[in-house]
């Protein structure tokens, strides 16, 4: 009865697992979309350039967001099954402003890395979560 109850929980951990693994991904994606627009916007893309990739941004935050309550939810489902998550996945401002009114290659550069670095932080969680994942899978196939 134990070991069933105990492969419920981690099925539990699993679902909520996957949900914000999709959650990471989707904003992942949406933020190479936006580098794509910020390398244009560095070879001078001008205005437009600069309104879809903070579009692009904007719209990664609140995948972003969706994903933090995914992996929260990951969290309270992962203390059932005696495991822990701790991940802080942060996107930033952007330097919107200077994106916007200062539009230049210095600001477009120091926004670019901005979004190189929250893709980064992206791509940890996502090895993590994936990580966790795989042990999960190896339980519940025991």
């Amino acid at each position: 009865m134990y070991n069933e109850f105990m492969r419920k929980e981690a099925q539990e951990a699993i679902d909520a697992g996957e949900r914000a693994l999709r959650g990471l991904h989707a904003a992942e994606e949406k933020l190479k979309s936006a580098g794509n627009w910020g390398i244009f916007d560095m070879l001078g893309g001008g205005f437009f350039s600069s309104y879809v990739k903070q579009s692009k941004i904007r719209e990664a935050k609140i995948l972003l967001e969706q994903a933090k309550e995914e992996l929260t939810e990951f969290q309270r489902e992962l203390k059932d099954v005696g495991g822990t998550l701790d991940l802080q996945v942060e996107i930033g401002d952007f330097l919107t402003f200077a994106d916007f009114f200062l539009d230049g290659f210095v600001a477009d550069y120091l926004v670019q890395n901005k979004i190189s670095d929250a893709r980064e932080d992206i791509e940890i969680g996502i090895f993590h979560v994936k990580e966790i994942l795989n042990d999960l899978y190896r339980r519940v196939e025991v």
